[in-house]
């Protein structure tokens, strides 16, 4: 049996089975009792896809209004790697770079690569792909415009990517964020998921919602807050 905190069981009192608005919801998150760090919020969602098919897939980004709250480290494959450096990347190259990463180092949370690099980005795939790292088209990392692309990853931008149980789990800021601006933040994340619908999905597309903090209960979010 599992043996909880005496703050876990108080946030579990402040918690409801029944939905709550999303409003009410980071509201109930915020009352609970916090932990010894700063709390990473996340809002998770359950699709009503099948995550077998490619055709249903879901992914995306979603640019918070408030940050994420996470210093992001950047890293960029491109042949100017002085101009990424200035433009605020942690580390830029190419094969110098590549032999880094093919050595042990993963000291960062997003790549970036224009499209010349990509021809040898590709053969970090199998180190990379597992991890969620490899650049990637759709997710605005594979990109001629650098600049830009660092600006919006360390603004507060934030990749999602259904799994393979058509579960989705999407970074909203920290338990150190005021209540309005967690709100915020959510209702941007909600919103860029509904919008990220698959075409062949006509009927219902999000099965439940939730928000949770690193150390709390999860508390549901009524669906009619998601607007599909």
């Amino acid at each position: 049996m599992v043996k909880r905190s005496k703050r876990y069981k108080k946030a579990l009192e402040s918690a409801s089975a029944t939905p709550k608005s999303l409003k009410e919801a980071v509201d109930a998150l915020q009352s609970m009792p916090k932990a010894g760090f700063d709390e990473t919020v996340e809002i998770s969602i359950n699709l009503a896809v099948d995550p077998k098919q490619s055709n249903q897939m879901v992914r995306g980004t979603v640019r918070l209004p408030n940050g994420s709250g996470k210093k992001v480290r950047v890293v960029v494959f491109t042949e100017q790697p002085e101009a990424a450096l200035a433009a605020g990347a942690d580390k830029a190259g190419i094969a110098d770079l590549a032999k880094e990463i093919e050595g042990g180092w993963m000291d960062f949370d997003v790549a970036i690569a224009t499209t010349s690099a990509m021809k040898e980005v590709r053969k970090l795939a199998r180190i990379l792909g597992p991890r969620g790292l490899m650049p990637n088209p759709k997710s605005g990392t594979v990109t001629d415009d650098v600049e830009s692309a660092i600006k919006e990853v360390k603004g507060g931008r934030v990749e999602y990517k259904m799994d393979k149980t058509a579960n989705l789990v999407v970074v909203v800021g920290k338990r150190s964020f005021a209540n309005d601006k967690l709100y915020e933040n959510a209702k941007a994340a909600l919103s860029s998921v509904a919008a990220a619908k698959p075409e062949v999905i006509k009927g219902k597309f999000i099965n439940s919602v939730s928000i949770s903090s690193t150390m709390s209960p999860s508390i549901k979010v009524a669906l009619s807050e998601v607007a599909e």
